[in-house]
């Protein structure tokens, strides 16, 4: 399954309550809607953890939220990607929350849930 993962940091100026109401009344339904979104998830990140040449230690999250998007193809979400609707109003809507957006797609290679 292809899937896209997108990290980023609020604006400064954002109330974490004024970006939980624009994703429950517009971005979540929005992106969900898609026709190339089979799930779509919101986090806020809580805790990172590095490696550089010994065990895992603790360091402070680069990026506040990652969103996981399951999709159909990464060729079908690039066309939703294209559509008006996206372009002219869901992404200046989006980039008055979001600062510092890193976004990562990729080919699932290997899936097992856990007994």
């Amino acid at each position: 399954m292809a899937k896209q993962f997108i990290l980023y940091n609020l604006k400064d100026d954002v109330k974490e309550e004024d970006f939980i109401k624009f994703v429950n009344e517009y971005k979540g339904p929005f992106i969900a809607g898609l026709s190339a979104v089979k799930r779509y998830t919101l986090t806020f990140v809580k805790r990172a953890m590095q490696v550089k040449g010994g065990p895992p230690g603790p360091v402070e999250p680069p990026y506040k939220i990652a969103a996981v998007v399951d999709l159909t193809s990464l060729e079908d979400y690039a066309k939703n990607q294209q559509s008006q609707a996206y372009q002219e109003e869901f992404l200046p809507r989006f980039a008055q929350y979001a600062n510092d957006v890193l976004t990562l797609q990729a080919d699932e290679f290997y899936d097992k849930e856990s007994d």
